[in-house]
């Protein structure tokens, strides 16, 4: 077949281009946020003026224009996924100063663009460094090598709290629902400093800075979602059924959620609270349910017994103009790591990440959502494994709400697999 042409990394991003955000600003930014007020708060941002490096928490769409809005009047140059890329377009993107890149691959473009920005641009450089949206409103696993690239930087860290962005469009229920939201913009290293701490300590930090939950800020500010269908999708992160353990048989449907398996349901309230139809309620709080769901897989992961093997169809996205379609393929997952084989662009694949190789994976669910324009690629539940040249987007074959515990256990199994290598040294 004829050769693909694949994404050239190396190209430099532009400063971002005050005629296109000119544009940007009234046809995308303001629009998103109409009956959304944004409340931005800085905290120990005195003095603090670009470049710096921006982490920004991520959980919906709504999170690029209230980036835009906390940092305004300066743009910055965000750190966007190929994905994204495509679906709006990478001329466009570029115009924007955008740093294109593959998820959880070691992306040695990455730092060099990143700090030519901040260099020769005097840019903020923005990362979403959970590097996908998060399941439940908490922040998701943020990788250890991001303490690094900040020092590396030589510029101030600043984070970027946002709430309210996941419990307006929860990545299960994609409808975008009309409430107050807030930015909390913190310096929490200057220049000076990055020279002195130590990576491990400067991780700890972000870990600690970057943490929000965007459910305890819907209670803690009593916004109330009315949206009668609040609860559907529930069931793609809420997989497990605790009253009887089955896995995979739960569903939903308006506010409730039930287990098809023992008929037992949950409402789900205008405050995100869980209810027990009947009976006890084993968790009221929507992270606690996927605490414990974790733990499960944590146990099946370290003492052997977690084995996932499912028919995926596969499509690669080797650039930004399009998905290719690669018919159907087999993963695998089990303590060892992940393997997926297929025919890719004519040819046998067998691509093979241990255990240490693969830190987290990307997943999407209801792929992609109401993009009319993209019908000829109807996914639904996928998963998105790259290499450094490649996006491998599967979707498995006859099997429903898998995605979820295969997040899990991709992180679990690279937990593991370090403690292993450690232990080993």
């Amino acid at each position: 077949m004829k050769p693909i042409k694949r994404y050239d990394f190396s190209k430099k991003p532009q400063k971002p281009s005050k005629f296109w955000m000119h544009l940007v600003w009234p046809l995308a930014i303001t629009p998103r946020l109409k009956g959304r007020p944004v409340t931005v708060e800085k905290i120990g941002m005195e003095g603090v003026e670009p470049p710096y490096l921006l982490l920004a928490t991520h959980a919906s769409m709504l999170d690029f224009p209230v980036m835009f809005t906390a940092v305004k009047p300066h743009n910055a140059n965000n750190v966007v996924a190929i994905d994204a890329v495509r679906d709006v377009g990478d001329y466009l993107m570029h115009k924007l100063g955008c740093i294109t890149t593959r998820k959880f691959v070691k992306d040695y473009h990455l730092i060099r663009h990143m700090k030519y920005c901040a260099d020769r641009y005097g840019s903020i450089v923005c990362v979403y460094p959970e590097a996908r949206y998060s399941f439940d409103g908490t922040t998701s696993y943020i990788p250890p090598a991001v303490a690094k690239m900040a020092k590396l930087m030589k510029v101030p860290l600043v984070v970027l709290r946002m709430y309210g962005t996941f419990v307006a469009a929860p990545q299960w229920n994609k409808p975008e629902q009309k409430i107050p939201l807030r930015a909390e913009l913190e310096c929490i290293a200057r220049t000076d400093e990055l020279a002195t701490v130590s990576w491990q300590d400067l991780y700890a930090r972000i870990y600690e800075k970057m943490q929000r939950d965007d459910y305890l800020y819907q209670r803690e500010n009593n916004i109330r979602i009315s949206n009668p269908n609040r609860a559907e999708g529930l069931h793609s992160i809420l997989y497990q059924c605790p009253h009887c353990g089955t896995e995979f048989g739960m569903y939903s449907k308006g506010t409730r959620l039930w287990c098809e398996a023992c008929k037992k349901a949950w409402e789900m309230s205008e405050l995100s609270e869980l209810k027990a139809v009947e009976g006890e309620t084993e968790f009221s709080y929507i992270p606690d349910w996927m605490k414990w769901e974790r733990q499960n897989v944590r146990e099946e992961v370290r003492t052997g017994k977690y084995f996932f093997r499912s028919d995926v169809t596969v499509h690669t996205l080797p650039n930004a103009k399009r998905f290719y379609d690669q018919g159907t393929g087999t993963l695998t997952q089990d303590t060892e790591g992940t393997t997926l084989e297929c025919i890719a662009y004519g040819e046998p694949t067998t691509l093979h990440w241990a255990g240490t190789e693969l830190e987290s994976i990307h997943i999407e669910y209801d792929y992609p959502f109401r993009k009319k324009k993209y019908w000829r690629n109807v996914f639904g539940d996928s998963v998105d494994i790259s290499t450094n040249d490649d996006s491998f987007w599967l979707h498995p074959v006859g099997l429903r709400d898998q995605i979820t515990k295969l997040s899990f256990a991709t992180e679990e199994i690279y937990a593991l697999a370090l403690e292993r290598a450690k232990g080993n040294s």
